[in-house]
């Protein structure tokens, strides 16, 4: 049994690693490759050298686009983890102490389900359904609350507030997972541990703060690199709601979306594949930094 066991394994690894190989590593090479080139998207194509790089550092918009991701990477994981937090708190502890065992606030079990609702809708039907949310005249689900004296909020056509709009979307759609990320966290937090400080008398805010947040600090750091990653992208939310493809005026506008804008509308395929690069290296970057500061954490603890 054990002289089979090192054929049985490379036979049962080898055809996902081939296919791994072939459909996502041997993806981003080519990426690599055609960033080099001036291709259009179709026929041939010639080596450019870095034009492509010169040419991107040299782009306004996508400084643009940069800024405003750096603008959901700061606060989609912040606001997204602390109410996430706030809610599986409130879910599995918020109830207090009953028969020695910690519970959550009455009707626990139906909101856990509630917030998991968006999760199971696809990103493109949640881009739908808040363009209505968000329409600008008392069709909008907002403006038609308001009072018949008050002018129509613009929303998603107004500058200053588009990609807020955005912003709070995407919040609204991760939440749900992340509540039951941090309650499964909880859940195998040991109920002594809450019991013995429910004893030494202390509050729910000690019991967060003191127990609950130290002792899910792991489940935090998965979820904040998830987050940023998801903030690098915003794509599918940003081509459905935003007024083309990005605006008003640049004002929605990501990194993800000059890609599909220069790879298949302005046929600039070489061009997009070098921001494709960039964007790759940046939540790369990001990745790497947030595991090594979280690995300094854990030496230091």
């Amino acid at each position: 049994m054990r002289h089979g066991k090192y054929p049985f394994i490379i036979g049962f690894l080898a055809v996902p690693v081939a296919l791994y190989a072939i459909f996502v590593v041997g993806a981003y090479l080519q990426m690599f490759r055609l960033s080099l080139t001036d291709w259009s998207g179709y026929g041939t194509f010639k080596d450019v050298g870095f034009d492509n790089f010169v040419k991107l550092w040299n782009d306004e918009v996508i400084w643009i686009a940069l800024r405003h991701n750096g603008y959901l990477l700061l606060l989609l994981p912040i606001v997204t983890i602390a109410i996430a937090l706030l809610f599986a708190f409130l879910l599995n502890v918020g109830g207090g102490s009953k028969g020695g065992m910690t519970q959550g606030v009455w009707g626990s079990k139906v909101y856990r389900v509630v917030f998991f609702f968006p999760q199971l809708l696809a990103l493109a039907l949640v881009a739908v359904i808040f363009q209505r949310v968000y329409g600008p005249d008392k069709s909008g689900m907002i403006n038609g609350l308001l009072p018949d004296s008050w002018e129509p909020w613009l929303f998603l056509a107004d500058e200053k507030w588009a990609l807020t709009c955005i912003l709070i979307v995407l919040i609204w759609q991760a939440v749900g997972f992340y509540v039951v990320l941090f309650s499964a966290g909880m859940g195998s937090i040991g109920q002594e541990i809450y019991e013995a400080a429910a004893l030494d008398g202390a509050s729910r805010i000690t019991l967060f703060f003191k127990i609950t947040l130290p002792l899910l600090w792991g489940n935090i750091q998965v979820a904040w690199i998830y987050l940023g990653i998801a903030a690098f992208d915003a794509f599918a939310l940003v081509n459905i709601m935003t007024v083309n493809q990005g605006g008003p005026n640049n004002s929605t506008q990501v990194l993800s979306m000059q890609i599909y804008l220069n790879a298949f509308k302005y046929s600039q395929a070489g061009y997009a594949s070098a921001i494709g690069v960039v964007l790759f290296f940046l939540a790369l970057s990001f990745a790497w930094l947030t595991l090594r500061v979280n690995r300094s954490d854990s030496v230091d603890a």
